[in-house]
């Protein structure tokens, strides 16, 4: 399948001859870009935006539906793409000029697109969802088989696991914590955005706007976050940004002092020139992972008259993701210019909310710019670094650092300071009035209501405490965020999940959806009364036996601990010896086990043909959970309701 963007088609990995004609490629098209700023070619005094919309596909039990090319198909429209997931598609709206109603166009086209991917998605029973990270997803959906069969996609997933050389490994705390490992990119599938297109006004002062730009990733962030869970774990506040950086981080983790960059970051410092010293870095830093036939010179096309594509910058440029990304590319008038991409922001909870955080962004862009000088005299770099993890864990309340050594906490400062200087900045730059005005006041009311869209999905899941399974929480949260965004009303205003909206067992078509990950285990060579005390403690009847490596070994059940004790006591002598008696020594090593991605029903039927009460649930050969007889009880409570209605327990009389 080929890709949408042409600039993004690859011809797959690079052989030793094919690197050094691409790094050729390369290299002439940085000397282009030298030449471009040197001659004045680059757009000027034009402010244009634009947008790329991310979003996660569903089916109608609120699971992630691999149905991208599917609806590519019946979408047949140049405005979609895929991304690395076949439950990804992306949108992009056309770029415009930000004076005037720039915003509130991106709006209705952003919007309308949007509609039509929803309505076209109906009739493949596949729902569009605008999430940062879909709250159903496993770790079952990011198996190779769901990657788009894309020539780029499958090439950068090889080049970069072999030059990792191992799995990825995921860690991530926060309230609760997520310790992962995957053999592919992807955990990146688990991320979608809402990235935001700044065509810079004056290329020649190009590094000032990107140093601009990365002062305030934070605060934009902080106002924006909307990804605080993944796989039932409550992590971050924006937890994209880590998964993000650690599911492409393709450094060896080895103990070295060599201090390598990952292809993912922040960055290492203020920009000292422009643009080129940021495409100049990228090639010196981050080796080309794919190339592509490339037919131009570009300093051969300047010498014509012409304008360059630069395709090998671009693609290259393309496998680095900057949280800040300095783009090449050709407005529809031919002109050549330079543009910030702003790559933090999630997708979500509605396009409403996502186009006020682009006015935001945009507004402090215009008038920081215009307003501060020397910027790095200002304020260490990694102070501003520092800002950006502080935002991504915790939002709003998060501590940050400002100019001339000020201390100050997001909220207060989003709402006292930084609001009133985004509405200058969008007068400044032409925006219409009203529009700024309505943009500005939807960040105002979530900002000053702490609703963002990640309390929102924390406050829904505390509501629902006790109530349901972990499945049935998560996809009671993405059919209400799918029948609020149908609303069009912005987070702040939404009414909290509840279990009611899934409509039937919505969240027990697999096992992962169903099962409760907190397993206690115990060691082969562990003492038979631990198991005991154990299952005395937890009222539990069963007991995994995992080896030192968190495998699966064996089984402990709450028959054989009682036989071995009965055993005991008719042979007092044996008592002696009793203390030298080993779990291993009463586990049932011969065990029948399911996946997480098996069907419910598929299980409980294993488990009524063979007669067992429970079934270790393995990945990897990991015990990761356990299923028993009581487990299912609810399920069965909960199909008899879809089918009967709901029944009342019946009335116990009070005894006289």
């Amino acid at each position: 399948m080929e890709d949408t963007h042409e600039h993004k088609q690859t011809t797959g990995e690079l052989t030793s001859a094919e690197r050094r004609r691409f790094m050729r490629a390369l290299l002439t098209d940085l000397r282009a870009v030298e030449r471009m700023l040197a001659e004045g070619m680059f757009e000027q005094g034009v402010a244009r935006i634009g947008c790329e919309q991310e979003m996660f596909l569903v089916d109608r039990s609120w699971n992630a539906a691999p149905r991208a090319i599917d609806l590519l198909e019946k979408l047949d429209d140049a405005h979609y793409t895929t991304e690395l997931g076949l439950f990804n598609l992306e949108l992009n709206a056309e770029s415009q000029p930000l004076e005037g109603r720039g915003l509130a166009r991106m709006e209705s086209q952003v919007g309308e697109l949007f509609a039509r991917a929803q309505h076209v998605g109906a009739g493949l029973g596949v729902v569009p969802v605008l999430a940062g990270i879909l709250p159903t997803l496993t770790k079952t959906d990011l198996s190779v088989s769901n990657m788009v069969p894309n020539p780029r996609y499958l090439t950068l997933n090889r080049v970069m696991t072999e030059a990792r050389g191992e799995g990825y490994d995921i860690s991530i705390k926060g309230l609760d914590e997520l310790i992962a490992k995957h053999d592919s990119l992807m955990f990146e599938a688990c991320n979608a955005s809402f990235q935001v297109h700044l065509q810079v006004k004056e290329p020649e002062r190009f590094g000032h706007y990107y140093d601009v730009a990365q002062l305030l990733l934070a605060p934009t962030l902080a106002i924006g976050t909307n990804s605080p869970m993944l796989f039932g774990k409550r992590l971050w506040a924006e937890t994209r940004i880590a998964l993000f950086e650690q599911s492409c981080d393709i450094r060896a983790p080895t103990l070295h002092q060599r201090d390598r960059s990952a292809r993912v970051s922040f960055g290492k410092s203020w920009v000292n020139g422009g643009a080129l010293d940021i495409f100049k870095e990228n090639v010196t830093r981050y080796r080309p992972m794919i190339g592509t036939e490339i037919e131009e010179d570009a300093l051969a096309v300047l010498d014509r008259g012409g304008v360059p594509n630069l395709k090998a910058l671009r693609l290259h440029n393309g496998t680095i993701y900057r949280w800040n990304r300095a783009v090449y590319g050709i407005s529809d008038n031919g002109k050549p210019h330079l543009r910030i991409e702003l790559r933090v922001l999630p997708s979500g909870p509605t396009v409403v909310d996502e186009v006020a955080n682009a006015a935001f962004w945009l507004g402090l862009m215009s008038e920081l710019t215009a307003t501060i000088e020397d910027l790095p005299s200002r304020m260490d770099f990694d102070l501003a670094q520092a800002n950006f993890y502080a935002a991504a864990r915790d939002g709003l309340a998060a501590r940050l650092h400002w100019l001339d050594s000020e201390e100050v906490i997001a909220q207060p400062f989003v709402l006292d300071r930084l609001l009133p200087l985004a509405e200058a900045g969008l007068a400044r730059a032409g925006v219409d009035d009203k529009d700024s005005k309505r943009y500005l006041e939807v960040v105002d009311q979530r900002v000053r209501s702490l609703r963002s869209g990640s309390q929102w999905v924390l406050r829904s899941i505390a509501s629902m405490k006790n109530r349901g399974s972990p499945g049935e929480r998560s996809a009671a949260v993405v059919a209400a965020t799918v029948a609020r965004q149908k609303t069009g009303r912005p987070v702040c205003e939404w009414e909290r999940a509840r279990l009611d909206e899934i409509q039937g067992r919505a969240g027990y078509n697999r096992v992962s959806e169903y099962m409760q990950t907190d397993v206690l285990t115990v060691h082969a060579d562990d003492p038979i009364e631990l198991v005991a005390d154990l299952m005395s403690w937890e009222r539990i009847r069963h007991v995994p036996v995992e080896d030192a490596k968190g495998r699966l070994v064996g089984l402990v059940t709450s028959r054989a601990v009682l036989r071995h004790f009965a055993e005991l006591a008719k042979r007092p002598a044996a008592a002696s010896r009793e203390e030298r008696t080993s779990v291993s020594a009463i586990m049932r090593r011969e065990l029948l086990t399911v996946s997480p991605d098996t069907l419910t029903v598929d299980a409980i039927a294993l488990m009524r043909r063979q007669r067992v009460g429970c079934l270790p649930v393995v990945d990897d050969g990991h015990i990761v959970a356990l299923l028993t007889e009581e487990d299912f009880m609810g399920i069965a409570a909960d199909l008899l309701d879809e089918r009967f209605g709901h029944v009342d327990p019946p009335h116990t009389p009070r005894r006289k």
